[in-house]
């Protein structure tokens, strides 16, 4: 007799949830390692580059050395 109480209380329980609280399939080990790790890992990567290109230090070309332009 409890054990048809327990599985009518756990049907009702099912039934008054929400949408998406139930879990759904879990994820692959590749997917867990994609997701949480290499992919943060490149979009930091590829912002930093980005950001030093666009404003690291660059190489200032040699000026050549004129008499009318600098005194020796």
């Amino acid at each position: 007799m409890m054990i048809h109480f327990a599985s009518a209380v756990q049907i009702l329980s099912l039934e008054n949830q929400e949408d998406g609280t139930l879990a759904g399939e879990g994820l692959s080990v590749l997917e867990t390692f994609t997701y949480f790790f290499a992919a943060p890992t490149m979009l930091f990567v590829a912002i930093s580059v980005i950001t030093y290109a666009l404003t690291g230090d660059r190489k200032k070309k040699e000026k050549i050395s004129s008499v009318v332009t600098s005194i020796d």
